[in-house]
């Protein structure tokens, strides 16, 4: 199984979601379908997890990359430029932020 780990050149993305308790479970099942399909085949992906808080009014997504040109080359496929304009329909708001690990517990 994966694990957080500071050693490592991998690229971590965290995103976060603004949706509406209508639409969480909706843009959930998407995300969920677009990483079994798609995410998760692309080279370099490591790992990620979908998060969701009390209200469902976020999303939150952390996931894991060899290198951010991985990351960034998964964001150009005609597939996920497709998915991410149905996303962005769905909710308020998103934004990826790629960060380096640099305390784990």
């Amino acid at each position: 199984m994966p694990h957080i780990k500071t050693d490592t050149s991998a690229q971590t993305v965290l995103t976060t979601f603004e949706v509406t308790p209508g639409t969480c479970q909706d843009l959930l099942d998407l995300l969920t379908d677009a990483y079994r399909e798609v995410i998760s085949k692309q080279s370099g992906f490591i790992a990620a997890g979908l998060h969701v808080n009390d209200a469902q009014t976020r999303i939150a997504n952390y996931s894991q990359w060899e290198d951010r040109g991985d990351f960034q080359a998964m964001l150009r496929t005609d597939e996920m430029r497709k998915r991410n304009r149905v996303i962005n329909e769905m909710c308020k708001s998103f934004e990826p932020v790629m960060y380096d690990v640099a305390a784990v517990f």
